[in-house]
């Protein structure tokens, strides 16, 4: 009986000393862990809580047809990051045409590009300066055209005139970009699409094509990776006029 009464005796103390808080560190269970102040103390930024109106809530439940495109190449990374469900998009190929440009040859000092310049002035021949191709720089395009043939026939053309020292050169290989469909976007999905931080995603963010979400429905989901970034070329193609 005595054993009985120090057991109880010793339970009530050691309750008494949990429910103070004293043992916390001992039991890993903290006596306010369900209770406040301690969840209170464990908000984070709790003055970013806002109740919604209905308003609010009803923006939010309406629906509409958003379009990532062009993707960047680890747009599928970062929706995952982001807690995108896979469900809630269609991945989409595109095909993408080449370019091909009638430029002049490396310019190899400022006089000659200055005679260049001025001789395109004087004939009334449009030009620009190539970016993107730090091995080609300085060289000035005159052209560009969605196929190789396109651009010899600009070249043969502009060498009838009597301009020389002219070429056609591959900026750009045809081949596929990545699209991303959301049919049926909500204001969170909007939301978090908006928020993710990546300059490409905020360039290639827009609401749908005409016919973008019924084709995105009829594609086939390609796999992870499957986008092609349409890299430039570097060298010039064999004929040069």
């Amino acid at each position: 009986m005595r054993t009985l009464l120090l057991i109880f005796a010793l339970a009530n103390v050691l309750f008494f000393s949990w429910s103070r808080g004293w043992l916390d560190g001992v039991t890993g269970i903290p006596a306010d862990g369900e209770h406040e102040p301690l969840r209170v103390a464990q908000q984070l930024h709790p003055e970013r809580v806002q109740l919604l109106g209905r308003d609010a809530v009803a923006a939010l439940q309406k629906t509409a047809c958003v379009e990532l495109s062009p993707a960047p190449d680890n747009a599928q990374t970062l929706l995952t990051k982001a807690g995108v469900p896979p469900s809630s998009y269609t991945q989409r190929m595109d095909a993408v045409p080449g370019v091909w440009a009638v430029a002049t040859i490396k310019l190899v000092n400022k006089e000659f590009q200055t005679r260049k310049e001025e001789t395109y002035k004087r004939m009334h021949v449009n030009f620009e300066y190539l970016e993107g191709h730090p091995d080609e720089t300085p060289t000035m395009v005159l052209s560009r055209h969605p196929s190789e043939k396109a651009a010899e026939a600009a070249l043969n053309a502009l060498d009838l005139r009597g301009l020389k020292g002219l070429r056609v050169l591959p900026l750009q290989p045809a081949g596929q970009r990545a699209s991303f469909v959301f049919a049926r976007a909500d204001g969170l999905l909007q939301a978090k699409l908006r928020n993710l931080r990546d300059p490409a995603v905020a360039a290639g963010l827009h609401e749908c094509l005409a016919g973008s979400a019924s084709a995105a429905t009829a594609a086939t989901t390609a796999p992870a990776g499957a986008a092609a970034a349409s890299s430039p070329a570097s060298g010039p193609a064999a004929k040069a006029g």
